[in-house]
């Protein structure tokens, strides 16, 4: 076939794979909007049953309670930014310990013999447990809010890590040590770039993990937060602010999702 042909169809199939991929991405974003729509409309619908709307605020009462907290003295965005950094102290910290603990497991049986089983131990107890002996040992200032928040990340990002590192392909380990390869340079060319994808994987779990238990880490005494705020509210039974913190923490963990997935893409695009 002539080389001018065979460049035609190449660019015919390029356009028309072009074309498939802006159709998905528009029929996703599509449908994505009915989805909050009709979700919204539904909400709005369930409201106004007699029986419901008597403790569960439409979305008009909690597009009000927004305005009316961002007026009180910015006290709204003042929740969100405590909480925010709450919540990325607490991650921080977790993914910084999370990686050599994962390492360290992953490649010497010694080590997780040794702290795999408090691992797996500790994973079965829910974060909001540790809340009184965190207290007690703690008091009532941030360290608490951080160290809850620390538990529920690192135990997820260590065991994903950790399954990463001990899944890299044995036959590369083989063959970089035939060819002399020190354990370091295994180690920064061989085992770091196998588990990355598991790192970035590991970083959006312990995320969605830290918001997930923010509430329960602002359990332990505190005056702002949206978690503070979500409680204080529950007890006036003022739903429209409860919802606004309920949805809040929702759309910032959305967010940062996304943040990590589009930093995870940019970073393996070699997969």
């Amino acid at each position: 076939m002539p080389a001018p042909v065979q460049d035609s169809q190449l660019k015919k199939k390029a356009r028309k794979l072009k074309d498939f991929s802006d159709g998905t991405a528009r029929t996703r974003y599509i449908l994505m909007a009915i989805s909050i729509i009709g979700g919204f409309a539904l909400w709005f619908l369930i409201t106004l049953i007699p029986t419901i709307n008597t403790f569960l605020a439409s979305p008009k009462q909690v597009w009000n309670a927004l305005l009316s907290e961002s007026a009180a003295n910015g006290r709204y965005f003042k929740d969100i930014s405590i909480s925010l950094q709450r919540v990325l102290i607490g991650f921080g910290l977790a993914f910084v310990c999370s990686i050599p603990v994962s390492f360290l497991m992953g490649w010497y049986p010694k080590v997780r013999n040794l702290v795999e089983p408090w691992i797996q131990f500790m994973r079965t107890i829910p974060p909001i447990a540790l809340i009184p002996l965190v207290i007690l040992a703690m008091g009532l200032g941030e360290s608490p809010k951080y160290t809850i928040i620390f538990v529920a990340a690192f135990l997820v990002m260590v065991v994903t890590i950790y399954q990463g590192v001990k899944e890299v392909d044995k036959t590369l380990v083989k063959a970089a040590y035939t060819f002399g390869a020190s354990d370091k340079d295994l180690f920064f060319d061989i085992v770091i770039p196998a588990s990355f994808p598991y790192i970035l994987v590991g970083a959006r779990l312990g995320m969605a993990a830290s918001l997930t238990t923010l509430i329960a880490a602002e359990l332990t005494g505190t005056t702002f937060g949206l978690g503070a705020r979500i409680q204080g509210a529950q007890q006036f039974m003022d739903t429209s602010i409860v919802l606004l913190g309920i949805i809040t923490i929702g759309i910032i963990g959305f967010v940062l999702d996304k943040i990590l997935l589009l930093i995870e893409k940019k970073l393996t695009t070699w997969k």
